[in-house]
Protein backbone atom coordinates (compact mmCIF):
# COMPACT_ATOMS: atom_id res chain seq x y z
CA UNK A 1 0.00 0.00 0.00
CA UNK A 2 2.85 2.38 0.78
CA UNK A 3 4.54 1.89 -2.59
CA UNK A 4 1.19 2.15 -4.38
CA UNK A 5 0.38 5.39 -2.57
CA UNK A 6 3.78 7.08 -2.36
CA UNK A 7 6.20 5.33 -4.73
CA UNK A 8 9.71 4.32 -3.74
CA UNK A 9 10.77 4.99 -0.14
CA UNK A 10 14.31 5.50 1.16
CA UNK A 11 13.55 5.77 4.87
CA UNK A 12 10.84 5.09 7.42
CA UNK A 13 10.65 7.35 10.47
CA UNK A 14 8.49 6.34 13.44
CA UNK A 15 7.62 7.79 16.83
CA UNK A 16 8.94 5.97 19.89
CA UNK A 17 7.83 3.76 21.49
CA UNK A 18 4.76 2.28 19.81
CA UNK A 19 5.90 2.97 16.26
CA UNK A 20 9.40 1.50 16.48
CA UNK A 21 8.55 -2.12 15.65
CA UNK A 22 5.94 -1.33 12.96
CA UNK A 23 8.39 1.16 11.44
CA UNK A 24 11.29 -1.29 11.49
CA UNK A 25 9.24 -4.10 9.95
CA UNK A 26 7.77 -1.78 7.32
CA UNK A 27 11.25 -0.57 6.38
CA UNK A 28 12.48 -4.17 6.21
CA UNK A 29 9.62 -5.05 3.84
CA UNK A 30 10.38 -1.98 1.72
CA UNK A 31 14.14 -2.64 1.75
CA UNK A 32 15.01 0.71 3.28
CA UNK A 33 16.37 2.22 6.48
CA UNK A 34 14.31 2.73 9.66
CA UNK A 35 14.91 5.35 12.33
CA UNK A 36 12.75 6.76 15.09
CA UNK A 37 12.15 10.00 16.92
CA UNK A 38 11.79 10.17 20.67
CA UNK A 39 10.77 12.83 23.12
CA UNK A 40 13.35 15.09 24.65
CA UNK A 41 11.94 17.80 26.90
CA UNK A 42 8.46 16.94 25.61
CA UNK A 43 9.26 17.27 21.89
CA UNK A 44 9.98 14.59 19.30
CA UNK A 45 13.45 14.73 17.79
CA UNK A 46 16.03 12.50 16.18
CA UNK A 47 18.59 11.21 18.66
CA UNK A 48 21.11 8.36 18.89
CA UNK A 49 23.04 9.61 15.87
CA UNK A 50 20.08 9.20 13.51
CA UNK A 51 20.09 11.47 10.48
CA UNK A 52 17.80 12.13 7.55
CA UNK A 53 19.85 12.69 4.39
CA UNK A 54 18.99 15.47 1.99
CA UNK A 55 16.47 14.30 -0.60
CA UNK A 56 15.60 11.05 1.23
CA UNK A 57 12.06 9.91 0.41
CA UNK A 58 10.43 9.39 3.80
CA UNK A 59 7.27 7.80 5.09
CA UNK A 60 6.24 8.20 8.72
CA UNK A 61 4.96 4.88 10.10
CA UNK A 62 2.89 4.62 13.28
CA UNK A 63 1.15 1.74 15.02
CA UNK A 64 -2.23 3.33 15.76
CA UNK A 65 -3.73 6.67 14.81
CA UNK A 66 -6.59 7.92 16.97
CA UNK A 67 -6.58 11.72 16.91
CA UNK A 68 -3.41 12.09 14.83
CA UNK A 69 -1.62 14.20 17.46
CA UNK A 70 1.45 11.94 17.89
CA UNK A 71 1.69 11.54 14.11
CA UNK A 72 1.57 15.31 13.59
CA UNK A 73 4.27 15.78 16.23
CA UNK A 74 6.45 13.13 14.57
CA UNK A 75 5.89 14.74 11.17
CA UNK A 76 6.87 18.15 12.58
CA UNK A 77 10.15 16.61 13.78
CA UNK A 78 10.78 15.04 10.36
CA UNK A 79 10.18 18.37 8.63
CA UNK A 80 13.10 19.91 10.52
CA UNK A 81 15.41 17.80 8.33
CA UNK A 82 16.20 17.96 4.61
CA UNK A 83 14.33 14.83 3.48
CA UNK A 84 11.21 14.67 1.33
CA UNK A 85 8.20 13.54 3.40
CA UNK A 86 5.90 11.54 1.11
CA UNK A 87 3.15 10.61 3.55
CA UNK A 88 2.24 8.50 6.55
CA UNK A 89 1.09 4.95 7.22
CA UNK A 90 -0.30 3.09 10.20
CA UNK A 91 -1.53 -0.36 11.09
CA UNK A 92 -4.86 0.79 12.56
CA UNK A 93 -6.63 4.08 11.95
CA UNK A 94 -9.13 4.32 14.80
CA UNK A 95 -10.49 7.58 13.38
CA UNK A 96 -11.88 5.78 10.30
CA UNK A 97 -10.07 8.26 8.07
CA UNK A 98 -11.08 11.45 9.87
CA UNK A 99 -7.82 12.19 11.74
CA UNK A 100 -5.73 14.86 10.04
CA UNK A 101 -2.04 13.99 10.34
CA UNK A 102 -1.00 16.74 7.92
CA UNK A 103 -0.02 14.43 5.03
CA UNK A 104 -1.80 11.63 3.15
CA UNK A 105 -2.32 8.61 5.45
CA UNK A 106 -2.70 4.96 4.46
CA UNK A 107 -3.71 2.23 6.91
CA UNK A 108 -4.21 -1.51 6.95
CA UNK A 109 -7.41 -1.20 8.97
CA UNK A 110 -9.86 1.65 9.52
CA UNK A 111 -12.19 1.57 12.51
CA UNK A 112 -14.68 4.02 13.90
CA UNK A 113 -13.85 4.18 17.61
CA UNK A 114 -15.79 7.05 19.16
CA UNK A 115 -14.15 9.31 21.74
CA UNK A 116 -16.24 11.26 24.23
CA UNK A 117 -15.48 14.21 26.50
CA UNK A 118 -15.56 13.03 30.13
CA UNK A 119 -18.76 14.97 30.85
CA UNK A 120 -20.59 13.53 27.81
CA UNK A 121 -20.12 9.78 28.28
CA UNK A 122 -23.08 7.56 27.44
CA UNK A 123 -24.57 6.13 30.67
CA UNK A 124 -23.38 2.57 29.95
CA UNK A 125 -19.78 3.83 29.67
CA UNK A 126 -20.04 6.21 32.62
CA UNK A 127 -20.84 3.18 34.81
CA UNK A 128 -17.43 1.59 34.04
CA UNK A 129 -14.47 2.74 36.19
CA UNK A 130 -12.01 4.84 34.17
CA UNK A 131 -8.49 3.60 33.44
CA UNK A 132 -5.71 5.36 31.53
CA UNK A 133 -4.33 3.18 28.74
CA UNK A 134 -2.07 4.54 26.03
CA UNK A 135 1.10 6.57 25.89
CA UNK A 136 -0.05 10.05 26.95
CA UNK A 137 -0.08 11.12 30.57
CA UNK A 138 -2.72 13.64 31.53
CA UNK A 139 -1.12 17.07 31.69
Amino acid sequence: MIRESFGEVDMVVSPAIGGIIPGYETARALGCKAVFVEREEGEFQLRRGFEIPEGARIVMVEDIVTTGLSSRECIAAIRKHPGNLLGAACIVDRSNGTADVGVPLVSLLKMDVPAYPADQLPPELAAIPATKPGSRAIA
